[in-house]
């Protein structure tokens, strides 16, 4: 198995503030791999590094053996690097299916002026995209509430809309930010199997940052864990659960915090 995307001694400075500090690991491809670390460990400052919504300072972030550190994030979306955010890429006037239709604009063929006039080519990408979406709510088991507005979900549909939207870009490798956030746990367990089947079935790479321990123990193929903008350990989850630097990170939290 070969590495999908590559962190080479990434390093993100605010001034004076060093966020992330000479941080590198690799996402293989096909894996589940999770970042976690206390708050303010410099989690989602990396996760802003990887999908480039910031510019690092030195290093470099690779995918497919090519860097794509420093572009513009829709150029790394459009590459197959997307990341999924908690809320702010959902239009709430729309319904489920209608959010998702117009995710898949990232893979338009037609210009913003041919959908303006209706052309051959903008007709046809609305018909590709409407029978994805419909594809995508089968597989996410979202038929139920696809004429819902997005407004009226709860949190474990919203969470599932996220990942809708982000299936719709087609990507090679999914970054979810926090995608237990807010859920229950019968909603976290669900939520956990559809990122295991977006692996299992679709081959999508997931890289992940969340707080739900227990979830990530039980997801994850590996665990990249940040402190103080360091990587203080890196290894499958029964090897984080027992690794003192990480324990020591989480002092002062419950036991639980890190599965244990």
């Amino acid at each position: 198995m070969s590495p999908i995307l590559v962190v080479e001694n990434v390093t993100k400075k605010y001034g004076g503030l060093v966020a992330v500090n000479d941080v590198s690991f690799s996402v293989m491809s096909g894996e589940i791999l999770s970042v976690i670390g206390p708050n303010g460990a410099g989690k989602s400052t990396m996760f802003k590094l990887i999908s480039s919504f910031v510019r690092t300072t030195s290093g470099q972030v690779l995918f497919k053996g090519k860097r794509i550190s420093n572009l513009t994030p829709h150029v790394v979306a459009r590459l197959g690097v997307v990341r999924t955010f908690q809320e702010t890429t959902i239009f709430r006037s729309m319904t489920v299916r209608e959010n998702i239709v117009v995710s898949h604009h990232l893979r338009s063929k037609a210009s913003l002026f041919g959908f303006f006039i209706g052309s051959a080519v903008a007709k046809a990408d609305e018909r590709a995209f409407g029978e994805s979406a419909d594809d995508i709510i089968e597989f996410l088991g979202l038929q139920s509430i696809r004429d819902e507005l997005a407004s009226n979900l709860p949190q474990g549909h919203l969470r599932a809309l996220g990942m809708a939207i982000g299936l719709a870009t087609n990507p090679s490798v999914l970054l979810l930010d926090e995608p237990f956030a807010g859920m229950n746990h019968d909603e976290t367990m669900h939520m956990v199997t559809l990122v295991k089947r977006l692996r299992d079935e679709r081959g999508v790479t997931v890289l992940l940052v969340e707080h739900d321990m227990p979830a990530v123990m039980k997801i994850s193929d590996r665990i990249v864990v940040i402190n103080f903008g360091e990587k203080i350990a890196e290894g499958i989850p029964s090897e984080i659960q027992s690794n003192e630097k990480v324990i020591e990170a989480y002092l002062g939290s419950e036991d639980d915090a890190i599965g244990l």
